[in-house]
């Protein structure tokens, strides 16, 4: 077995994520007020009423993002589907995601360490909607990388056709696959893995993959609920790569439908 200790992925916290969703909705609230502030005098002089309805305005939208923000902060705090979670995914991935990463890149914050934090808090909006669902109906979606760079049977396609010899994560997820009934296939690029999930229709995705790849495919899968496990990479980015069984099982564990 090669060594698995040299690098691997850092545990990914929300804090961070929500400390930069703080920060946004600040600088949101103040470009608000400029907007409302700058013209106001101009505004006053077409309808002496009309600075007031503008700022009733830009107290609302204002409102609105503070509001928005204290809601996600408790959502994934609480792990309870408070209100609207499936919308306050759709902004964080949608509209969120792109501010954040620009104001931490001013910051001058890591952009792998912004990701990591977004799949921490896409994973815990995802469980807080307590989804359950059927194994057939989820997809668990690894990268090529997964396998040995050495190995002569390539299980791109076909899991299966592991050996299970234990050099590398695929005998683990194999056995993931049998104990639960789970389809899990193994993509060689985002095109594939795109290919992947519109063949099989799957409810749910359990994504496996480095910090960009896991990002991306929140996004361009959205609206259907992927969980993202972060992969470790003792021999550096896409070659030889590992994943952790023990956090599969228990995503896995949280989103299976119970048999009666």
């Amino acid at each position: 077995m090669y060594n698995t200790h040299e690098t691997s992925a850092t545990p990914p916290r929300k804090r961070l994520f929500v400390s930069l969703m703080g920060v946004t909705c600040l600088i949101v609230v103040a470009a608000i007020f400029l907007v409302w502030w700058i013209p106001n005098r101009g505004l006053a002089n077409i309808h002496p009423g009309l600075p007031h309805i503008v700022g009733i305005i830009m107290v609302v939208l204002s409102g609105t993002a503070i509001l928005g923000t204290g809601l996600l902060v408790l959502t994934t705090a609480l792990g309870k589907d408070i209100f609207l979670t499936r919308f306050m995914r759709l902004v964080v991935i949608k509209f969120l995601l792109p501010v954040i990463e620009l104001v931490g890149r001013v910051m001058g914050l890591d952009k792998d360490r912004i990701r990591q934090s977004f799949i921490a808090m896409n994973n815990s909006l995802v469980t807080s909607q307590r989804i359950k669902v059927k194994p057939d109906r989820i997809l668990v979606l690894l990268p090529h990388c997964i396998q040995l760079s050495d190995c002569e049977i390539k299980v791109t396609g076909d899991i299966n056709k592991c050996v299970l010899c234990g050099r590398c994560s695929i005998k683990g997820l194999v056995e993931i696959g049998k104990k639960y009934g789970i389809d899990i296939s193994v993509a060689t690029g985002g095109t594939l893995a795109r290919k992947v999930i519109v063949e099989k229709r799957p409810k749910l995705v359990l994504a496996v993959a480095c910090e960009r790849d896991l990002t991306s495919g929140i996004k361009d899968c959205y609206p259907l609920p992927v969980i993202g496990i972060l992969n470790e990479r003792p021999f550096g980015p896409c070659f030889n790569t590992v994943v952790d069984i023990a956090k599969i099982d228990e995503a896995l564990l949280q989103v299976l439908e119970q048999k009666k």
